[in-house]
C-alpha cells in the first residue's frame, strides 16, 4: 500500500479509535512541526466526526533545545498560566487531547537535569485538574507517535536520514496494525482480547505479584478491590470508549504504594525528558526506593526519583507478553510508548484512581489511605524479558503462575 494510504488510515484510526471523537467535542492536538500533512488529515477527520473546534499546538524540538540551553534559570520556575488554563478548560468541558510524540530520545542529554525537574515542578500545581481528568478518564486523551529524523536515526543508525524515517514509519504502521486492511476493526477486536485478559485477572484478585528474572527479585502487594485495566478505556462523561495509547499490548493496575520490596533491573533504555537512562536498578523497602544505580544517565535518574516523595513509589505495574508485535520486531524504539508495549513494565509516580473500586470518588487523602500513590510524575520503565517469570499469590498463600519465560502462563 502507498505511504499516503497508510497515513490516511492512521489518521482514521486516531480519530475513530484512539480518540473516538464525539459530536460537539473540542480537540487539542500537540503536534510536531515535521508532520503538517498528518495533522491536517487528523483535523479533517475530526471535523467529519463532528468536532466543534480543533486547536493545534505546534511543537519544534529545536526551539525546545534552544530554550533549555539559553533561557535564564528563573524561566524554569514558571509555567505559562494561559496554557494551564486552556488545558483545564479542555478538561472541564469534556474535550479531547492528542499528543503526537516524535521526540528525539536524546534531545536534552547535555542539559542540566535540575532545569528539567524545575520545569516539571512549576507545572505541577497548575495542571492538577487536567491530570486528574486524564487519570480518571473524565476527558478523552491519547498518545500516538510519528517519526522525526533524530528519532529515526537513533532506531536505525546505519541508514541514511530519509531511509531511516521511512523504516520507522513502516515499523509504526506495523506496530499500530495500520498495515492491515481494516485497522479500526482490528483494534476493536484487539481491545476485546485485552478486555478478556484483564477480566480474568480481576476475578483472581491476587494479593501479591512476584517477579523473577536476571537482576530482578521483586514482590509487589496489590490493594484490596483492585481493578486491572488495559486496551480501551471508558470516558466518564459520555460512556464511550477510547484508547489512551496506540499501540498498546498491556494490562495494568496500580499497586499498593507501601507494598513493594526487593530489587528490579531495567531491560530497555528509558528516554526521560530528552535524556537516556540505561542499565539501571532500583531497590525497594516498604514500597519506597531506597537505593538506585545506572550505567548511563544516573543524574537524570536521580533528578526523576527526587522530584517528590511520590516519585520513590510505584504507581503502576503492567503485564505485556514477550511475544507481541512490537517485541517481535526486535527493535529498540528508544520511546516509552513503544518500548513499554514490548515488555513488562513498572511506573514510578502517580497512580490511576480507576484501578481501584471507588477510587475516582475518593479524596486525595482517602486514595493515599487505600494505597494509591500521588506524585508530579508518572514514568514507565521496562523490566520484561524472555527470562521473566511472574507469580500471583492469593491471601491464603496459594500461588499461581501468571507468566513463564516472558509469556502468559494461562
Amino acid at each position: 500500500m502507498s505511504f499516503e494510504h497508510n497515513l490516511d488510515k492512521y489518521a482514521e484510526l486516531t480519530v475513530k479509535v484512539a480518540l473516538n471523537i464525539q459530536p460537539g467535542q473540542t480537540l487539542w492536538i500537540h503536534a510536531p512541526i515535521e508532520h503538517p500533512a498528518f495533522v491536517r488529515s487528523i483535523t479533517r477527520k475530526a471535523y467529519e466526526a463532528g468536532a466543534k473546534h480543533v486547536h493545534i499546538e505546534w511543537q519544534d524540538e529545536i526551539c525546545t533545545q534552544i530554550r533549555y540551553t539559553l533561557a535564564p534559570d528563573e524561566a524554569f520556575n514558571e509555567y505559562p498560566t494561559w496554557r494551564a488554563q486552556g488545558l483545564t478548560e479542555l478538561a472541564e468541558t469534556g474535550g479531547a487531547y492528542l499528543w503526537i510524540n516524535a521526540d528525539n530520545p536524546e534531545l536534552l542529554k547535555d542539559i542540566d537535569p535540575a532545569r528539567i525537574a524545575a520545569n516539571s515542578k512549576a507545572a505541577g500545581p497548575l495542571l492538577v485538574k487536567w491530570r486528574e481528568s486524564m487519570s480518571t478518564y473524565d476527558m478523552t486523551w491519547s498518545i500516538i507517535a510519528a517519526p522525526s529524523p533524530a528519532w529515526a536515526a537513533k532506531v536505525f543508525p546505519d541508514l541514511a536520514e530519509d531511509d531511516a524515517v521511512s523504516a520507522l514509519w513502516d515499523a509504526i504502521f506495523k506496530a499500530t496494525r495500520v498495515d492491515q486492511e481494516d485497522p479500526v476493526a482490528t483494534w476493536l477486536a484487539h481491545n476485546g482480547t485485552l478486555r478478556s485478559k484483564r477480566e480474568e485477572l480481576n476475578a483472581k484478585q491476587f494479593h501479591k505479584i512476584h517477579y523473577r528474572a536476571p537482576g530482578t527479585n521483586l514482590t509487589v502487594e496489590l490493594p484490596d478491590n483492585h481493578i486491572w485495566r488495559g486496551g480501551s478505556a471508558t470516558n466518564g462523561r459520555g460512556g464511550f470508549d477510547f484508547n489512551p495509547n496506540i499501540p498498546t499490548e498491556e494490562v495494568f493496575l496500580s499497586p499498593h504504594r507501601l507494598g513493594t520490596s526487593g530489587t528490579v533491573r531495567s531491560t530497555k533504555p528509558l528516554s526521560y525528558h530528552g535524556s537516556l537512562i540505561d542499565g539501571f536498578s532500583l531497590t525497594f523497602e516498604q514500597g519506597r526506593v531506597t537505593e538506585y544505580s545506572a550505567e548511563q544517565g544516573y543524574e537524570s535518574l536521580k533528578a526523576m526519583i527526587e522530584i517528590d516523595e511520590g516519585a520513590r513509589h510505584l504507581g503502576e505495574i503492567a503485564l505485556v507478553p514477550h511475544h507481541s508485535p512490537i517485541s517481535d520486531s526486535n527493535l529498540i524504539f528508544y520511546n516509552t510508548l513503544y518500548d513499554e508495549n514490548a515488555s513488562n513494565h513498572l511506573a514510578l509516580g502517580r497512580s490511576f484512581p480507576t484501578c481501584l473500586e471507588g477510587g475516582t470518588t475518593m479524596s486525595n487523602e482517602e486514595q493515599l489511605q487505600a494505597g494509591l500513590n500521588q506524585s508530579l510524575i508518572h514514568v514507565d520503565f521496562m523490566i520484561g524479558s524472555a527470562e521473566m517469570d511472574i507469580d500471583g499469590e492469593h491471601k491464603d498463600g496459594r500461588v499461581e503462575p501468571i507468566f513463564r519465560k516472558g509469556n502468559w502462563a494461562f
